[in-house]
């Protein structure tokens, strides 16, 4: 995924491109590169496109985070969530049915009946929403990078179609089809106009889009969403796009919702603290290391720069307690890890995102090096009952 996205970092399509299509898989919370730039003979584009295929799943779903927007929305207005919508999903719960999600929205459209309902929803959207995916695309250096993220652990947060991603030579266009058909408008609405105010919260600025098109009927009064997306939007397309600038996708992003990353060094240090004791420097040490890891950059030199030491200084008094560097990021990671898969809060590809793997794959293999078990196989073996 990283490698077709990159495009997007560097959106700078010359004539005579030939078109390069990247087949990948998602599978339901991770993303595993099947295919490889195929040259297409005499052929010549100014755009890359990647296709991405989705394989079956059971039912189309979206994060428990993301439902909290609509409470959220419904709170704010001034109206009593609970009783308009029912009890919000459990803290342990990771994703709800888009059945259900369906439900809730029209729920909300019946006790707030003004026109737009996902528009007004999606303006209070911000990364905790989007939970660890959150806060890992806020780690990003722009927002190019930021979109990619989101997207390659988008199955994460809001699971329903497959997106196509093509590099114009004065844009890029994200386009979802409706292979897995249509959740309606106001699934649709609330979804793409999420996407760009998540985009204008990180990036910090108003962004207006290109164009956005919609493949449900037209509402009855279209200013709210030529007002709100800044640009052209059209409706009873074939397709549901947005539209971006090549400069809007380099912007840079504003710093981590603090928020947010004080509720992970809490969990954190929550897990730590569950481990048998250590020596006092040992333990500020891998506290120290924490952070990094989150934001992969787990290195001798980050840890001794936090530290106000140097590698070498560092290295001798790891020494000194019998430990190495690796041997204490592998400790650190494989506590974490245990702690979060035991809480069962978090999938498996959030918790890869949490200890700096940038594959699920990885963190996979490492935690059958560390533990000699599969993380699903731990899990299952080691959960917490659920109170």
């Amino acid at each position: 995924m990283s490698c077709s996205m990159a495009a997007w970092s560097a959106a700078k399509p010359c004539a005579g491109l030939t078109r390069a299509v990247m087949i990948l898989t998602f599978r339901a919370t991770s993303v595993i590169c099947l295919g490889r730039l195929v040259r297409m003979r005499g052929e010549r584009t100014h755009g890359i496109i990647a296709v991405l295929r989705f394989e079956t799943m059971l039912d189309t779903r979206v994060a428990a985070s993301y439902v909290a927007l609509l409470y959220d929305h419904l709170t704010t207005s001034g109206l009593d969530a609970v009783a308009c919508l029912g009890e919000p999903p459990s803290p342990t719960q990771h994703f709800v049915p888009m059945s259900h999600w369906q439900a809730l929205l029209e729920k909300a459209q019946q006790a707030d009946d003004r026109p737009a309902l996902g528009l007004r929803v999606a303006a209070g959207i911000g990364p905790r929403h989007f939970g660890v995916v959150g806060y890992a695309a806020l780690a990003c250096g722009n927002l190019a990078e930021a979109l990619a993220r989101l997207e390659r652990y988008h199955a994460s947060v809001y699971d329903v179609n497959p997106v196509s991603v093509q590099v114009l030579a004065d844009r890029v266009v994200l386009a979802w089809g409706t292979e897995r058909g249509k959740p309606g408008a106001l699934v649709d609405e609330t979804a793409i106009a999420s996407l760009v105010q998540l985009a204008r919260d990180m990036t910090g600025r108003f962004l207006p889009v290109v164009r956005v098109t919609f493949v449900n009927p037209p509402p009855d009064d279209p200013t709210p969403y030529t007002d709100y997306f800044g640009g052209e939007v059209l409706f009873a397309q074939p397709a549901t796009e947005v539209h971006l600038q090549h400069e809007q996708l380099q912007l840079p992003l504003r710093r981590s919702d603090p928020a947010l990353l004080a509720l992970l060094d809490a969990q954190a240090e929550q897990l730590l603290a569950q481990v048998s004791a250590l020596p006092a420097e040992v333990e500020a040490w891998r506290r120290r290391l924490v952070p990094l890891i989150r934001e992969a950059r787990p290195t001798l030199a980050a840890l001794a720069d936090t530290l106000h030491m140097s590698a070498r200084t560092l290295q001798r008094r790891l020494s000194d307690q019998g430990l190495s560097f690796q041997q204490l990021l592998d400790d650190t990671r494989r506590h974490l890890a245990e702690g979060h898969l035991a809480e069962a809060r978090l999938d498996l590809a959030e918790i890869a995102l949490l200890l700096g793997y940038s594959e699920q794959s990885a963190f996979q293999r490492a935690f059958k090096q560390w533990t000699g078990s599969t993380p699903a196989q731990w899990r299952r073996t080691h959960r917490m009952p659920r109170l």
